[in-house]
């Protein structure tokens, strides 16, 4: 078989196996919703959280009423969770939802000598909600993401999975008390709703697995021109 030939022949071989990925059909009623403890899935969770408990990282904007310098607007909590208040200096924030800091700036600012404080705080941005998606995923990348996003948000801000994408393994790293754990995902049966679409967590690490051999036939497809002008200029110097 000359070189354009095989060329031509294993265009058609690659164009055959790459149609063979196709979006699983969804299993209609209720969604998987128990974690898989075979696949490390013990402590990811379908159940978003009712509150909030600000981060650090997070920003928040303190209004305290008719009192404008002692208000502040898109403040960040620190590293070590505390946020710099007018009047009151750094204070702790992180662990706490808004109701509980607002009821603890108020008895600050009480016991500071203003009087009948009335405080409301906001989230201005969940700035601690950061994701990593990798892998062979379109665009990977650090994302933010609201609270109460799962894994296929995170897979759907970078894009989706490639054409090269092994989508029965994903893993997701996540840190807890006991060291980074990874867990193992079939994004297929996450789409079906037959697994645990997962509520992520801020810092989780996504990473789409590859498929090895389709990345062969991808490389085979970016070579194919250079079959072509091969099989060209051996026919032209035949001709010479």
């Amino acid at each position: 078989m000359n070189s354009k030939r095989l060329g031509v022949a294993l265009l058609a071989s690659a164009i055959t196996l790459s149609g063979c990925a196709s979006t699983p059909e969804p299993v209609i009623g209720a969604a998987a919703s128990q974690a898989r403890t075979d696949l490390g899935q013990v402590n990811y969770s379908q159940s978003r959280a009712t509150t909030y408990m600000l981060r650090p990282s997070d920003k928040i904007s303190v209004n305290v009423f008719r009192e404008p310098e002692l208000s502040i607007e898109n403040v960040r909590l620190g590293v070590d969770g505390e946020v710099s208040l007018p009047m009151l200096g750094s204070i702790p924030a992180a662990g706490m939802t808004t109701k509980q800091l607002e009821q603890d700036v108020s008895r600050r600012l009480l016991a500071a000598g203003l009087r009948t404080p009335m405080v409301s705080v906001n989230i201005a941005e969940y700035a601690s909600h950061l994701v990593t998606v990798e892998g062979a995923v379109e665009d990977p990348g650090v994302y933010a993401f609201q609270p109460g996003a799962r894994l296929s948000s995170a897979i759907a801000l970078a894009d989706g999975p490639t054409n090269v994408a092994k989508r029965q393994q994903v893993a997701v790293f996540r840190e807890s008390p006991q060291g980074i754990m990874i867990a193992k995902f079939d994004y297929q049966q996450v789409s079906q709703g037959t697994m645990l679409d997962p509520v992520l967590q801020p810092g989780d690490r996504v990473v789409m697995g590859t498929d090895g051999l389709s990345v062969f036939y991808q490389n085979l497809l970016q070579a194919l021109p250079a079959f072509g002008i091969f099989g060209v200029a051996a026919i032209n110097n035949s001709n010479n």
